[in-house]
């Protein structure tokens, strides 16, 4: 479960978080929806131990982020929306860096880097250099690198951009597997058709502020997430 409670960040005298609170239950795909500039990055490496914040705290299945990150950040993978990685690491270099910090023993990331590498096709292309690879590749390694540890908690901030259609469908696929086991996947999108049909529960974040959290049933009732979005953009 994550916990964000009362939790306020500030930028000098901006607050891009305003006192936000909601659950992450198990077994869920969360979507985090909000404008450019709204606070969801801020949020999010908030959540992964990146940013620290002045009030309030988070809770990872019980942990605190700010007593004890590190025992909080062993149970969380992270994917940007920029692939960020060591360019100058060959694929599998990478990879097996990432399983080292860890600590995944060596039949397991096997399994998982064949298992990953073999669905997003780019089996062949693990002993190139990250930076001979396109976009779309870099963000399959960053995927598969967040996936060979079998996190608890997935956090993605749009991890769909690059991605042909059928990583796409393999990553959608992916993480209905993951909730079957009771893992969590939350996921920041600008992408609203997909995350209405991905995703069981659903907070709108605007100004800082979290304007409608719940279900998503619940938020959209008989109306599509984008109407409901774009009419809660349109108040002021």
């Amino acid at each position: 479960m994550i916990e964000i409670k009362n939790v306020t960040k500030k930028y000098g005298d901006k607050k891009a978080l305003d006192n936000i609170s909601f659950t992450v239950n198990d077994g869920e795909i969360f979507a985090f929806i909000g404008h450019n500039g709204a606070g969801k990055t801020t949020l999010i490496k908030s959540i992964v131990g990146i940013h620290d914040f002045e009030e309030g705290d988070i809770i990872i299945d019980g942990v605190s982020i700010k007593e004890n990150p590190l025992e909080c950040k062993k149970k969380i993978a992270y994917v940007p929306d920029n692939p960020e990685t060591y360019e100058h690491m060959k694929g599998i270099d990478y990879l097996n860096f990432i399983c080292d910090m860890y600590e995944i023993d060596q039949e397991t990331r096997e399994k998982n880097i064949k298992k990953y590498a073999s669905i997003f096709e780019i089996e062949d292309k693990l002993t190139d250099t990250i930076e001979s690879y396109s976009h779309g590749m870099k963000q399959k390694i960053v995927l598969i690198a967040a996936l060979a540890h079998e996190p608890d908690i997935l956090i993605m901030d749009e991890p769909f951009v690059g991605l042909d259609p059928k990583a796409v469908f393999d990553i959608k696929k992916i993480l209905n597997e993951m909730i079957k086991d009771k893992k969590i996947v939350f996921y920041s999108t600008h992408i609203l058709d997909v995350a209405e049909k991905l995703c069981s529960r659903v907070a709108i974040i605007k100004n800082g502020k979290i304007i409608k959290s719940g279900s998503m049933k619940e938020i959209k009732g008989d109306k599509s997430l984008e109407k409901v979005f774009m009419e809660l953009e349109a108040e002021k």
